[in-house]
């Protein structure tokens, strides 16, 4: 996906799982833009505030690939877990 935040600033490649990617049922990369557009700021977005989205795009993306070996690491042991409260 090619990512606009306006006419400036435009990511591009952007794979869908990882502009899809959500936390709390919010998809995080565009949440984070969200809040970054010139009518919230009130000015043009920084080139560090730019490079961070790139950064946040890998970031998002190794989640995705490691997201089956997660969730097979998450199943091996839930049923393995200390009974808190239960005694010694």
């Amino acid at each position: 996906l090619d990512v606009a935040l306006n006419d400036a600033w435009v990511w591009e490649n952007v794979p869908a799982l990882v502009w899809e990617y959500t936390i709390g049922g919010y998809q995080v990369m565009k949440k984070w833009l969200s809040y970054r557009e010139f009518g919230v700021l009130g000015r043009a977005l920084t080139l560090d505030e730019a490079r961070e989205v790139s950064r946040m795009a890998r970031r998002l993306a190794e989640l995705v690939l490691l997201g089956p070996q997660l969730d097979a690491s998450y199943a091996r042991v839930q049923g393995d877990v200390w009974a808190w409260g239960a005694g010694g």
